[in-house]
């Protein structure tokens, strides 16, 4: 074989090689590739192994069928109130039809970020200020209707809309914390004073108990202390009882006479003129009749002759 021939050899093999490997497209998995044919759209080839006319197909773009996630700059927006706060936003999205994603707009990214400035500018510039930092859920779902609508042309579904900061002017921060200040210092003070007036209620309850709870005490002693009183009054009355009925018995059953009795008495007087209250004696009637038979011991019995 002459170097001519095994050049035109090499240069065949070259090609058919070269041409081999444009038949042969290898898709990676979750991505979709337009292919075009003499400049027209003919096929989408799905992720694996696809096979194409080699100079006359080719891929025109590769779009990635994942969820997306973008991030957009801050973007002042003015409320109803002629208030400029700024607003970061974060877009969920995802192509569901790769041809519309590439023939129906030529940026769908830039298109989804300026859908979103202008669709935030019209939601925020219907609410002032307050509901503006409040309403974030009615913000993010008025968002995701509008972009949501728009995109579906496009091949695009608007999964989630987030706002991940609004911003006020310094002078608003500024007037909201001392604002958020006071109210924190007059709850403050309001919780003390209810603190206060719980203390001194329950002070008052305990002490009012307390009272109670020491009158209760001193009555129940003072019932008790009558109660052992009479009781030592009766065992007393009982006791003397007893020992009068004893002496009763025993004088009773000794049988004394009158003499006897007065010559008790006269024994008692003594004890009885100890008494410096004593001033006044009382001596029964029949106490006389006995000093007479009492008497009538000392004096001699008449003679016979003498009567």
């Amino acid at each position: 074989m002459s170097i001519e021939q095994l050049i035109v050899a090499l240069v065949v093999v070259a090609a058919v090689g070269f041409a081999v490997a444009r038949t042969i497209r290898i898709i990676p998995q979750a991505t979709a590739a337009i292919i075009e044919r003499l400049g027209r759209y003919h096929r989408t080839l799905t992720p694996g192994l696809n096979l194409v006319v080699p100079f006359i197909d080719r891929i025109k773009d590769l779009i990635d069928l994942r969820e997306q996630v973008v991030s957009f700059p801050p973007q002042p927006v003015i409320t109803s109130d002629n208030l400029v706060v700024s607003i970061d936003t974060v877009i969920y999205f995802q192509v569901t039809n790769p041809k519309a994603a590439t023939y129906e707009i030529a940026n769908f990214l830039t298109g989804v970020e300026q859908l979103t400035v202008t669709t935030l500018r019209n939601v925020v510039g219907g609410m002032d200020l307050e509901r503006t930092l409040t309403s974030r859920e009615d913000i993010n779902t008025a968002l995701r209707g509008v972009l949501d609508d728009a995109t579906g042309k496009w091949g695009i579904r608007v999964n989630r809309v987030e706002l991940k900061a609004i911003d006020p002017p310094a002078s608003i921060q500024d007037s909201m914390e001392k604002q958020m200040r006071a109210d924190r210092d007059k709850r403050a003070a309001v919780l003390t004073a209810e603190g206060h007036r719980q203390a001194s209620i329950l002070a008052a309850e305990g002490e009012k108990q307390a009272a109670v709870l020491r009158a209760r005490g001193e009555a129940e002693a003072a019932v008790l202390r009558a109660q052992a009183d009479a009781e030592a009054q009766a065992m007393r009355a009982k006791g003397q009882a007893d020992a009068i009925g004893m002496v009763f018995r025993a004088i009773h059953e000794g049988k004394p006479d009158q003499q006897l009795l007065a010559y008790q008495y006269l024994q008692t007087l003594p004890e009885i003129a100890k008494g410096e209250a004593n001033k006044i004696w009382i001596v029964p009637s029949e106490m006389g009749k006995a000093l007479e038979n009492l008497g009538g011991l000392f004096t001699p019995p008449k003679s016979s002759d003498t009567q």
